[in-house]
């Protein structure tokens, strides 16, 4: 059987095709169409029109290919923090769906924690033992822990690239000193609580998912990913220490012919190191490895794995139903 999942995130619109006939699913199709949601929206996080169109125009294109690809049902389609946290969420909901038919769900943030340690933990395997997963989006970072597949604590911070790239990054090009350390101490001060459970829980293994730490971990010299996901590739803090000061003074421009660094993420990579070398900082974190399994493949091994095959199309889900009965302590910011 052949299922897709659609993730809407800040830059892309992404679609696996994957094979789920047994415990893994095998991927056998990916395509994304760039949207680049965080170059349009405004200070306040409104989504303008013209990105909600390209949002409709992406995913009826997705929508198609996906059945070129003979996926079947369900058909997973979410929105990721940028559109979660917009002002006008239900309008750009409402808006694609009348264009293509699609129902976009919207992930809380522990929810989408929880899948993606979830798809981490069963790339990683058992031997990685007490696991901290860090993801870093383009609205918020999410923070898992556990000893098991599923995650004991969880936590969700405003503190995603495009988020911060709009509120610190807008004045200059490259920006000074001054916005640089104004970031670092608001990135220390949202963590102080979480990487304080984390430095406490002492995990043997730190795990990376998401595109910013791939694209980082490949500018700290990791093996490109033409290589395939097998290859091992591991990020070291004190290299990126030195990423984050390449990237302070280079322009957005320049940014994108640096290595693992994509023209749409550019603009936001600084922000984005920023974070990654902060969390790895006050957790007590000198290496972290990256897992190629994230957020789409958690979705497909919940359903796979779940007891409760209608998990998706219930509104009202949220990660204790996601996570079979776990119960996740969530940690916001006041």
């Amino acid at each position: 059987m052949r299922l897709g999942v659609l993730d809407v995130g800040s830059n892309a619109v992404r679609l696996l095709v994957a094979e789920v006939d047994g415990a893994v699913p095998l991927p056998v199709h990916t395509a994304k169409q760039a949207v680049r949601l965080a170059e349009h929206v405004d200070r306040d996080g409104r989504v303008a029109d013209e990105a909600v169109r390209r949002i409709a125009a992406a995913v009826a294109a997705a929508r198609r290919k996906a059945a070129e690809w003979e996926v079947g049902e369900p058909f997973f389609a979410f929105a990721t923090a940028i559109v979660r946290d917009a002002p006008n969420r239900d309008a750009v909901l409402d808006a694609v769906q009348r264009a293509t038919g699609v129902l976009l769900r919207i992930l809380d943030g522990r929810t989408e924690a929880e899948l993606t340690f979830r798809a981490a933990r069963r790339w990683m395997g058992w031997c990685a033992g007490p696991m901290v997963l860090l993801d870093i989006g383009g609205g918020s970072l999410e923070i898992a822990f556990g000893r098991s597949r599923l995650p004991d604590f969880a936590a969700s911070l405003p503190l995603g690239a495009g988020r911060l790239t709009r509120e610190y990054f807008t004045a200059q090009d490259p920006p000074d000193a001054t916005a640089v350390m104004a970031l670092r101490r608001r990135i220390r001060h949202e963590l102080r609580d979480v990487a304080a459970r984390v430095r406490w829980e002492a995990p043997h293994t730190a795990v990376a998912a998401s595109r910013t730490f791939q694209q980082l971990a490949r500018l700290c010299g990791a093996a490109p990913g033409r290589q395939g996901p097998f290859v091992l590739r591991r990020l070291a803090r004190t290299d990126l220490r030195r990423a984050v000061e390449r990237l302070a003074a280079t322009p957005v421009a320049a940014r994108s012919a640096l290595p693992g660094i994509s023209a749409p993420r550019a603009r936001q990579s600084l922000a984005g190191a920023l974070v990654a070398h902060t969390v790895m900082k006050v957790a007590g974190i000198e290496t972290v490895t990256i897992s190629p399994w994230a957020l789409r493949e958690g979705v497909l091994l919940r359903h796979i794995e779940g007891a409760d095959p209608g998990w998706w199309g219930n509104p009202g889900a949220d990660a204790a139903s996601a996570g079979e009965g776990v119960r996740l302590r969530v940690v916001r910011p006041d």
